[in-house]
């Protein structure tokens, strides 16, 4: 017997995917750790509770009971290709031993390996600790016009939901995705890779879309200000739907977009201001308690307003000790920021500075922590008055906050 129920998520994920589906070497008394169904039939979508319970039925030898639950399935999601080749399969055990998952499926080894990899990742979920009373291992700070952030998990092909309720953010819903047929990490254009990084959701399109995109499109902001730093190329990455005759796409199958059902991305809709909704795009995922999180926040909140504090003062050389060595803008490196800033500064001209609608996000899949901070900025000078969106990266350099990219939004 399992001793606990990471051991049977592995048993289970292995019956499922390498071996035989009439499997005999499983201990039925080991299902004790798994949860019941009533508890699945809580979760959110009730397709893919189907699909997780049809393939725990498989694993107990219960094929009749595991071709019902398919079959309701089937009737309100027909074109789901993962849930027909099960049904396929299962129909066969009835006249013949199979020999493995998709036997009554074409040889067509690719595909077969594709909804391997499906089942495994939407089951695995199922088998999971859900971590709804937890928040990712990020800084996720909207402002207050952010109602929603979103966090998408590219390892586990899972998007993440969070409500933003006067700074406390709590879960709203979570959904299976797709993500690039060459996984993460885009470079180039063509690569077929899913940019890591922030981003934001623009305006759903409104122009007809070819069927591949599905029912709708929202453009996310690739490439970003850290993307063009780092010369990282191509465009037109979007959250996007699945073509009419497909339910669900694998978990690796796009061409770097991130790809929800039809049904998902309709429910996913209301949370996608545009413009505003940040989408933080993320390998292998962590999880942390709140609190924790939330603590995390006070050394940056710190760090902004000594430097603005040290711009105001017209100190140059403090407010230069904000910036990183490192430090670009535009094709303004630190040498020439700081020799700008020490002549602009040289008058010691009056000034008020204020800024609002501050938010500050973790910026995943860099080798030094950083974070992208956004605001609104209003200067006023006895020589110019204006008001503008700005962004900075700070980066964590030997344990203190440092900006190393300003700029205009």
């Amino acid at each position: 017997m399992f001793k606990n129920k990471k051991g049977l998520t592995y048993l289970l994920l292995a019956g499922m995917t390498f071996l035989p589906w009439n499997v005999t070497a499983i201990n039925r008394a080991s299902f004790a750790f798994y949860p019941s169904k009533s508890a699945l039939s809580s979760a959110n979508d009730l397709s893919e509770n189907l699909l997780a319970e049809s393939l725990i039925d498989i694993t107990q030898g219960k094929n009749q009971l595991a071709i019902q639950n398919i079959d309701k399935l089937l009737l309100t999601t027909p074109n789901f290709n993962l849930a027909n080749l099960i049904h396929g399969d299962l129909l066969m055990a009835k006249a013949q031993s199979l020999q493995g998952f998709g036997d009554n499926a074409s040889k067509n080894s690719v595909a077969i390996k594709d909804l391997q990899d499906e089942a495994r990742v939407r089951l695995a979920y199922y088998l999971s600790n859900k971590n709804s009373d937890k928040l990712p291992n990020l800084l996720l700070a909207p402002n207050l016009e952010q109602d929603h952030v979103i966090v998408v998990d590219t390892d586990k092909s899972r998007l993440y939901v969070y409500k933003n309720d006067h700074n406390t953010l709590s879960h709203v819903a979570d959904y299976y995705v797709t993500v690039g047929k060459n996984g993460t990490d885009k470079q180039t254009e063509g690569d077929k890779r899913t940019p890591i990084g922030v981003y934001f959701a623009g305006k759903k399109l409104s122009r007809h879309l070819a069927d591949i995109y599905g029912d709708s499109a929202y453009p996310l902001s690739y490439p970003n200000d850290w993307d063009s730093l780092h010369n990282k190329k191509g465009s037109g990455i979007w959250l996007h739907g699945t073509p009419s005759s497909t339910y669900s796409r694998p978990p690796r199958a796009s061409d770097g977009c991130i790809v929800l059902t039809n049904k998902d991305l309709a429910m996913l809709e209301p949370f996608l201001q545009s413009g505003k909704t940040p989408v933080i795009i993320v390998n292998n995922l962590k999880w942390l308690d709140p609190k924790e999180v939330y603590l995390g926040k006070n050394r940056l909140d710190k760090a902004l307003d000594n430097w603005l504090e040290d711009w105001k003062s017209q100190d140059t050389d403090k407010y230069l000790s904000h910036y990183s060595r490192k430090f670009s803008s535009n094709g303004i490196n630190y040498k020439q920021w700081s020799d700008h800033k020490t002549q602009v500064q040289a008058s010691k001209l009056k000034v008020d500075i204020s800024i609002s609608h501050i938010s500050m996000f973790s910026y995943p899949g860099t080798e030094n922590t950083l974070v992208e901070v956004d605001f609104m900025q209003n200067y006023t000078s006895q020589n110019l008055s204006n008001k503008m969106q700005k962004r900075q990266y700070w980066v964590l350099e030997n344990n203190n906050w440092k900006i190393i990219y300003e700029g205009a939004v």
